[in-house]
């Protein structure tokens, strides 16, 4: 194999590894609960909001974004000082690293392959990859979640604005990639949109059908 494609493999499986972290899931047990049994039975910081409170979620979400925060810097760490790769590469293996941050989020190992839906997870690799693109997707976000109380809608929306702003900003020569390296944000964004949806799926079921449930700050007694 070529040193590209080792590279590629290593900054995959870097981030996999930090992705399996499941923050949400460890500070359940700590409380005593499993948040794969209650509530909506995601481990992501929207259910350990409803059963665990609002200090355990924000925990959750910090840890949960850090994941591919911390994958992209040891990438740099490896790779950003070896002459084999200009810096436009690095970028590249920055991001592989922090989607297999949220492919281990959304698909640990440990747990069979069933963890968290990865908005908290994607939004690491947004600020670390593509931070110009944070500040309209937190204003989607937030605009659909006080509208409407259903995070599940802003976490779809928010994604669905980050992959379109990903297409605007590439073409326009705004993102830190080379030209000839977009592809490979172009197709990890969509991935990004992708995945979203696919774990939000349920939650789309229960949109559509009127049954989904509103965000609350309140824990669940």
């Amino acid at each position: 194999m070529s040193p590209f494609v080792i590279a590629v493999l290593v900054s995959l499986g870097i981030g996999y590894f930090c992705g399996n972290f499941l923050s949400g899931f460890l500070l359940g047990k700590r409380a005593h609960v499993d948040l794969r049994k209650e509530g909506s039975g995601n481990i992501g910081t929207t259910n350990a909001l409803r059963i665990l409170g609002p200090r355990a979620a924000l925990v959750t979400l910090i840890l949960d974004v850090l994941k591919s925060i911390i994958a992209v810097a040891v990438i740099h760490l490896i790779y950003g000082g070896n002459p084999l790769y200009a810096k436009e590469l690095v970028h590249v293996l920055a991001l592989l690293a922090a989607f297999g941050a949220v492919m281990g989020h959304d698909y640990p190992i440990y747990m069979r392959f069933q963890g968290g839906k990865g908005a908290a997870t994607s939004l690491g690799l947004i600020l670390a990859c593509f931070p110009q693109t944070f500040p309209l997707i937190a204003i989607v976000f937030f605009a659909a979640v006080i509208k409407t109380r259903f995070v599940s809608l802003g976490s779809m929306l928010a994604a669905f604005i980050f992959f379109v702003q990903v297409l605007v900003l590439g073409s326009t020569g705004h993102l830190m990639f080379y030209q000839n390296q977009l592809s490979w944000a172009y197709l990890v964004s969509g991935l990004v949109l992708l995945f979203i949806l696919i774990r939000h799926r349920s939650n789309i079921k229960r949109l559509l059908a009127g049954e989904e449930n509103p965000i609350s700050l309140h824990k669940k007694e």
